[in-house]
């Protein structure tokens, strides 16, 4: 079994990236994660996520179906929140990120009366958005494995 990946790999291993990816997941309150049903449908939540010494961190309601969903199959997919490109001469849009990976459970947290909490062990971080010019989409992608990757296209 591989080691686990925390946020704080990511900001050492590509610290202007994941200065990216951070931004973007701490301008909104509200997040969207996709879960794995148990018929194997996917699920897609609005969830709150937090960055706090070097890890990701998201939770649940107790018996919510989301923390069921990750109590099952511990994969997942968060999504920053979506925001409209402002159009024109000026063209700007702060792009999107994803992050994806496994839900490990976490002991309960005292002030959180019995809601589910998870950690985030990251297989994937996407940075979504254009380049300066607004000419073209730009995809950047961190794994573990393979490093930060880039793709432009039209």
């Amino acid at each position: 079994m591989s080691a686990m990946t925390a946020w704080q790999d990511v900001e050492r291993a590509e610290p202007e990236f994941a200065g990216r990816v951070r931004a973007l997941f701490d301008a909104h309150r509200h997040k969207t994660i996709a879960t794995v049903r148990a018929d194997g449908a996917p699920r897609i939540s609005g969830i709150e996520a937090t960055f706090e010494a070097g890890e990701l961190w998201f939770g649940s309601m107790a018996n919510a179906r989301k923390g069921a969903d990750l109590r099952r199959d511990p994969r997942f997919g968060l999504h920053s929140a979506t925001v409209d490109p402002i159009e024109g001469a000026e063209a700007r849009w702060p792009g999107e990120a994803k992050i994806s990976g496994r839900a490990v459970p976490a002991p309960p947290h005292p002030d959180h009366g019995g809601s589910d909490r998870f950690r985030a062990d990251i297989t994937q971080v996407v940075h979504t958005h254009l380049n300066p010019e607004a000419t073209l989409l730009v995809v950047e992608w961190w794994t573990p494995d393979g490093g930060l990757r880039r793709a432009e296209r039209e």
